[in-house]
């Protein structure tokens, strides 16, 4: 990688991270909002991944993990992925629901369906907070689908992806951000694949070269 790629790619992830900061902010805010709790976070840390190394991104393609996909159109077209660990995603779920943390281990655990709309709500506010800041910061807009929730091994969750999506680009936006509370940290990972024109139109929003 040459030093001039290496600085604008520095200068894409700087303004990239900020826009999660904000993004995190506003969800921290609405997360204590529905979980009656102060919530903390990180400042998020921001990457570059190609598609095909998400499954690097958490603990391998046999980890289980909440997914949440949401295809965007408008200004900005392409999709959002978040990914939560299981033990991450019942424990916000729990919080919120304000019951005991079951056991994500059990051979035979599965989220009811409360459970379910639950975390497709929590994955609601902290996706709204995301485009909200992009909103924000580039003046594009872009209308989310109802999000899809799949409770599966990593792996099996990118291979549906990436058949469905893959041809959209080969690198995606990742975002990394922890939540905290009294009870512990919650990582969520953000990812966000444009396609190719709204790649370049974000870009040229945020003032930064194509």
């Amino acid at each position: 990688m040459s030093d001039e790629h290496e600085s604008i790619l520095t200068k894409h992830l700087d303004v990239f991270k900020e826009i999660g900061n904000i993004g995190a902010g506003h969800a921290a805010s609405a997360l204590a909002g529905l979980l009656n709790r102060k919530i903390t976070m990180s400042v998020p840390e921001a990457s570059v991944v190609p598609f095909s190394e998400i499954v690097n991104v958490l603990d391998g393609p046999e980890t289980l993990v909440a997914g949440v996909l949401i295809d965007l159109s408008g200004e900005l077209n392409g999709y959002i992925l978040l990914l939560l660990g299981m033990e991450d995603a019942m424990s916000m779920v729990a919080q919120a629901l304000q019951e005991p943390r079951r056991d994500t281990s059990e051979p035979t655990f599965e989220l009811s369906h409360m459970e379910q709309d639950t975390l497709l709500e929590i994955a609601n506010i902290l996706v709204g907070s995301f485009l909200s800041a992009i909103s924000s910061l580039s003046g594009l807009g872009a209308t989310p689908t109802v999000p899809q929730l799949a409770i599966d091994m990593l792996g099996a969750i990118l291979n549906i992806a990436m058949i469905e999506y893959g041809q959209i680009g080969d690198s995606v936006l990742f975002l990394n951000t922890k939540f905290s509370d009294m009870d512990g940290d919650i990582n969520g990972h953000f990812f966000l694949i444009p396609d190719y024109n709204s790649y370049k139109i974000l870009l040229e929003s945020l003032g930064l070269e194509g």
